[in-house]
């Protein structure tokens, strides 16, 4: 599709197309599955009250249509969207319907994706035994399935909650195989992904010219395919690099520009960069702005 070569303009009016025909046509599934994919340009490209509003109307005619696949799958993602954007709460009913839907009716790629948003909205909770169990499920389904790039999002997920215990080797591990898959795949948003966990990484075992070089790596490949919040990890990346070297004038211009596009976003990773900021007496003129909502 347009949005795999990153002409996201391109793929939100030929969805948005489709559905217009689906509807004509009075499919109320095939609209609920453009729509659907329409909300994931929408979430790509930053714009998170216009991707909730679609995802919003495509599970509607899912569940008007009586449609348990649809419906299944556009929770999963809409509960990937409201852990985006700090819902916590939907997030959880969201993801948990979800996985009773694929539970039940199938198929078991959508069980692994959803358990893999699942174990992303455990960790960010702080349960990490919780976090581990729902990858580690991810991760062995996506392998009975032969599904690379649902391995791939659950080896770097589980990377994470492997940092955050302590387990740097694991963490190195996992979030390797991961980016290795997406390279192998060709998929570049989640090597961003990967590459910005890797520098991370690196930046909590002091490896900082090693961390930068990761998040310059996601920072291009972000810019270039046009995803700003991975521009915007990649930018505090290589800020908390240069914190940890004790140089917060170079600092300062990278975390100034991701707290720029986290308030862009509405992310909650605002109320973070604008403490860094604080802590460590770095001035902005963002920071007298209003944090934008939490995700």
């Amino acid at each position: 599709m347009a949005w795999l070569s990153s002409d996201y303009p391109a793929a939100a009016a030929s969805l948005a197309e489709a559905a217009a025909i689906y509807r004509d046509l009075g499919d109320q599934s095939g609209q609920a599955y453009a729509l659907d994919h329409l909300g994931v340009v929408q979430q790509m490209t930053g714009d998170y009250p216009a991707a909730t509003t679609t995802r919003e109307q495509a599970l509607a005619l899912a569940r008007s249509a009586g449609d348990q696949f649809a419906e299944a799958a556009i929770l999963s993602h809409l509960g990937e969207l409201q852990l985006q954007t700090g819902d916590y709460p939907a997030a959880t009913a969201s993801l948990q319907q979800a996985l009773d839907l694929f539970r039940r009716h199938g198929p078991r790629q959508g069980e692994a994706e959803t358990l893999a948003n699942l174990g992303v909205l455990q960790r960010r909770a702080g349960d990490y035994p919780a976090a581990t169990a729902s990858l580690q499920q991810s991760l062995a389904i996506s392998r009975e399935i032969g599904h690379l790039a649902y391995q791939a999002r659950a080896h770097d997920a589980l990377g994470v909650v492997y940092q955050l215990t302590g387990n740097y080797p694991a963490a190195e591990a996992s979030h390797q195989q991961a980016l290795q898959l997406y390279q192998d795949l060709g998929q570049r948003l989640g090597q961003a992904r990967a590459l910005n966990n890797l520098g991370q990484l690196a930046t909590r075992t002091s490896a900082t010219d090693q961390a930068r070089h990761h998040c310059t790596q996601a920072l291009a490949i972000a810019r270039d395919i046009g995803v700003p919040l991975q521009e915007a990890r990649a930018l505090e990346g290589i800020g908390y690099s240069h914190l940890h070297d004790g140089n917060p004038s170079q600092a300062a211009p990278h975390l100034e520009q991701a707290l720029t596009i986290y308030q862009r976003l509405g992310a909650p990773a605002v109320q973070r960069v604008q403490e860094y900021l604080h802590r460590h007496g770095l001035t902005s003129a963002t920071q007298s702005q209003p944090a934008a909502p939490g995700r």
